[in-house]
């Protein structure tokens, strides 16, 4: 009888928890998400129940997530991987480790993300596990493209939309367009950078009735993007419009800074630097408060733009200095990991010393150099001119950002960009006056001694 007590009461417990879990998850979805998160921390604190931990802690995870609040995220992702370890079973671990890589991803920590990621991948086993490899290949492709590994970071959104297709996940392949699009902005094939977060935008539309509004708010943040590289302001500015009432509305913090961003650098584009500067400063400050370094280098390398094109060159190279500043830190910081772990780092990331050192960090110490050396050029200073074209030669060397048919530098000015479907990218330029069809890489590696 005592047995059969004790039994009952777990079961009651676990019912209670869950309905606490799920009474979290009504008030978040509309809006009140303090009380949502005052509910779930309660549910935190009683439950005895692993499962029931685990699951409270993602709805913890997600919140603050999209709060902004990383920090918070990973101190529950780190909670919720223990509380999967004691469980010992696969597709929990699986969904924690993953839940590591997006925090650590959200934090900026790319080579972490890259090694949870991979530990996810090697977990194979069960259905559940294979289901999520598809979110895993999405978080490892944007933290190959913070990393500056274009080819790698194509390689996994394209097999993240593969797992979209073949399980008819059409979340997910809104999320993979929107980061498709972002890898070709960085890629100058603005084309593409629009293509695909209208197709998110569609998938919105077409199956997005019970999602969460974030993600017709991020499809439209990239469409913004996208036009503004166009110099279709207007679209621009009607597709930030909206992403930023979504942000607002869901207090979603990091979204309202790039948008921040984003119009800022619509209204540079327009030369109404009264209007960009005061958005710049609004952005820099969100992006201080939520831990997005990147993004702070990202305003600073615009703000130092605006300088130049007001011919304030004292006040350019100020920002120029705050944005290598940011650099030199998460240089710095993987130095560290770097010294901790050896040339490689754990789980199977081969990436040599120098190269991983320098990934993210001298993409933007490149453009510094570009914008100082056109400064030192415009002023005579012919020293300081060479310095800064040696150093930008470093940086592109250390990156490896060449093309394979002319061998020149890639992605460093305004050169336009191709990426093929085998991910080798190449100017665009090179591939027109190609003679032969596809991928000139691809093909010249085909080809064996003997037969050429």
């Amino acid at each position: 009888m005592n047995i059969f007590m004790r039994h009952l009461s777990t079961e009651m417990g676990q019912d209670q928890t869950k309905q606490q879990i799920e009474k979290g998850l009504r008030l978040y979805q509309s809006n009140q998400t303090d009380k949502a998160l005052h509910v779930w921390t309660k549910v935190l604190e009683k439950t005895s129940d692993p499962g029931g931990k685990f699951r409270v802690l993602g709805c913890l995870i997600t919140a603050h997530s999209e709060m902004g609040k990383y920090k918070d995220m990973l101190k529950y992702a780190l909670d919720q991987i223990d509380t999967a370890r004691e469980m010992e079973d696969p597709d929990y671990l699986t969904e924690g480790y993953l839940n590591l890589a997006r925090s650590n991803e959200k934090l900026c920590d790319f080579h972490k993300t890259v090694s949870y990621c991979k530990t996810c991948l090697n977990m194979q086993g069960t259905t559940v596990s294979l289901q999520l490899n598809g979110q895993v290949c999405l978080s490892m492709g944007n933290a190959f493209l913070g990393l500056s590994l274009f080819q790698q970071a194509l390689e996994s959104y394209e097999k993240a939309l593969r797992y979209a297709h073949n399980n008819d996940d059409k979340m997910l392949e809104c999320r993979v367009c929107c980061s498709l699009g972002n890898i070709y902005i960085h890629l100058k094939d603005y084309e593409k950078a629009l293509f695909f977060p209208c197709k998110a935008a569609e998938l919105v539309n077409d199956y997005g009735k019970g999602w969460s509004l974030k993600y017709r708010a991020m499809s439209q943040y990239h469409m913004s993007v996208a036009y503004r590289k166009l110099e279709r302001l207007p679209d621009a500015m009607e597709c930030c419009e909206e992403s930023m009432k979504i942000a607002l509305q869901h207090g979603d913090r990091p979204l309202q800074a790039l948008c921040l961003l984003n119009f800022a650098d619509i209204h540079r584009y327009r030369r109404d630097f009264d209007k960009a500067f005061p958005r710049y400063e609004s952005a820099l400050g969100i992006m201080t408060e939520v831990g997005n370094r990147l993004g702070q280098a990202h305003v600073h390398l615009a703000v130092a733009k605006c300088w130049l094109l007001m011919k304030e060159y004292v006040k350019a190279l100020d920002s120029l200095e705050r944005a290598q500043a940011l650099a030199d830190g998460m240089g710095n910081k993987v130095r560290d990991v770097l010294q901790t772990y050896g040339k490689t780092i754990h789980s199977g990331l081969h990436v040599p010393l120098m190269t991983l050192l320098c990934l993210w960090t001298k993409l933007c110490t490149m453009k510094v150099h570009c914008l100082r050396e056109g400064i030192y050029r415009s002023q005579g200073r012919q020293e300081e001119l060479r310095e800064q074209v040696v150093k930008f030669l470093q940086c592109v060397e250390e990156l490896e950002l060449y093309c394979g048919m002319c061998g020149e530098s890639i992605g460093d000015r305004d050169q336009k960009l191709q990426a093929l479907p085998c991910s080798h990218i190449f100017h665009l330029k090179c591939l027109q006056t190609n003679g032969t069809k596809g991928c000139p890489k691809c093909f010249k590696n085909s080809m064996k001694p003997g037969f050429v």
